[in-house]
């Protein structure tokens, strides 16, 4: 496993398993369970996924310590206006005494008074880091300027058809890593059977989902696959026991189109946002 260094002092996983649309049914569970069991030691939750729960149970039932398993979640848009209730409820949900890293999940709304919030349950020892997630170079320009302290990461889009390039630099300036969601174009087949990125696959050994997550890890990015599949689980993980050489990483580096699935700009995201995911208290 490789660990990258927050702007804090905090080493986080450079790749951890993420949890987005598996449903609170068990599924979250014994995929959490799986990924544990394989090498995983970062897990990446929200309170909009309605599946913090399962995810801190199959923590405890793994039997590995607490302290060895970096735990990510979020705090939701309808929780902007009391942000401190919303860390509570995910410890509770989490059933642990303080968070890793916590994020503002989407930038809308009341965001200052919400990272406020953060800072101070961050101060209070509840949570070890804290970050935003989704900001575009506008949004950052809106809102960063205007917070106390800086965020140590910002959970964007990113994969290598939409490599975010602008927003990227602008984080790199302030050192604030990057967390792809979304790493291997949430199974976008265009880009997994790119004949350019399984090309350099067949010279390692390695699928195209591989590569690509050693592409991202290799630029400094953390990265988040996603799967309910042990052997594809698994196989994310194996990405440590080759390097790319820099002619490589140009290659892919030339296949980005600049555009991401998502606009975080887009008038009126934040009220449909809202309205798709509402939670329960």
């Amino acid at each position: 496993m490789e660990y990258i260094k927050l702007n804090d002092g905090v080493d986080i996983p450079a790749i951890g398993f993420g949890t987005f649309l598996i449903p609170p049914d068990g599924s979250t569970y014994r995929a959490v369970r799986e990924a544990l069991e394989v090498g995983y030691r970062h897990i990446d939750t929200a309170t909009a996924y309605e599946n913090e729960e399962e995810v801190g149970r199959a923590v405890r039932d793994s039997g590995i310590p607490r302290e060895e398993v970096f735990i990510t979640s979020k705090l939701w848009l309808s929780q902007y206006g009391e942000p401190l209730r919303g860390v509570e409820r995910s410890l509770r949900k989490l059933g642990m005494d303080y968070i890793d890293l916590y994020l503002i999940h989407q930038p809308y709304f009341d965001v200052l008074n919400a990272w406020k919030g953060l800072e101070e349950a961050k101060a209070a020892g509840k949570l070890r880091s804290i970050g935003v997630s989704n900001l575009s170079p506008k949004l950052w320009n809106t809102f960063i300027p205007q917070f106390e302290t800086l965020p140590s990461v910002n959970q964007i889009e990113c994969n290598p058809f939409a490599q975010q390039k602008a927003i990227r630099a602008m984080m790199t300036d302030n050192d604030v890593k990057v967390v792809c969601w979304g790493p291997l174009g949430q199974g976008n087949q265009d880009l997994l059977t790119n004949e350019t990125i399984v090309h350099i696959g067949e010279k390692y050994g390695k699928n195209a989902g591989q590569v690509i997550l050693r592409f991202e890890t290799q630029d400094g990015m953390i990265v988040l696959p996603k799967s309910v599949h042990p052997e594809r689980i698994k196989s994310n993980l194996d990405i440590f026991d080759f390097t790319l050489t820099e002619d490589e990483m140009n290659v892919i580096r030339a296949l980005d189109t600049d555009k991401p699935t998502r606009d975080p700009d887009a008038p009126g995201r934040g009220d449909y946002l809202n309205k798709k995911f509402q939670i329960a208290d």
